[in-house]
């Protein structure tokens, strides 16, 4: 199994979302489903079929997550100090035609949000960010970025 860098905060954040499926979620739709089946004829019966398919999305997350925080390489990214970017680093950019500033934090594959401005690390943007340094320019997706900003919280 290869292990996968991870954030100690991303790490939590999963954990906690595999202990709300486990403890919540899938004791919830095993109560669903035995409701359903109470009221008859199930091949006829959109409430439990509609409950088997919400099963099979849990119990596949559930997987999914149990896999990702096996082989999670938990990364504490404030004890990092480094001029260059690495996994871990939260970015500020200004695109350096508008002078927009955005801000990022590269993360592992199993945490990436971008619209929490968390970026996975195998991602194009986090390749072209990775060596890089504040006041560098850097290229990504045919627009031009200036490193305002690199920080390891």
């Amino acid at each position: 199994m290869q292990k996968v860098p991870m954030t100690k905060r991303g790490a939590e954040r999963l954990q906690k979302e595999l202990n709300n499926l486990k403890n919540v979620e899938r004791p919830a739709i095993i109560a669903a489903i035995a409701e359903a089946r109470e009221h008859g004829d199930l091949s006829e019966n959109a409430e439990y079929h509609a409950a088997r398919e919400k099963q099979s999305f849990i119990e596949g997350r559930i997987q999914e997550l149990e896999y990702a925080v096996s082989c999670a390489e938990i990364i504490d990214t404030a004890a990092l100090k480094n001029d260059e970017i690495v996994f871990g680093a939260t970015v500020v950019l200004m695109n350096e035609d508008t002078e927009e500033e955005k801000t990022y934090q590269i993360v592992g594959k199993y945490e990436a949000d971008l619209d929490h401005g968390l970026i996975s690390v195998l991602s194009p943007m986090a390749r072209a960010l990775i060596g890089k340094s504040e006041g560098d320019s850097v290229e990504i997706a045919a627009k031009s970025y200036e490193i305002l900003e690199v920080k390891y919280v």
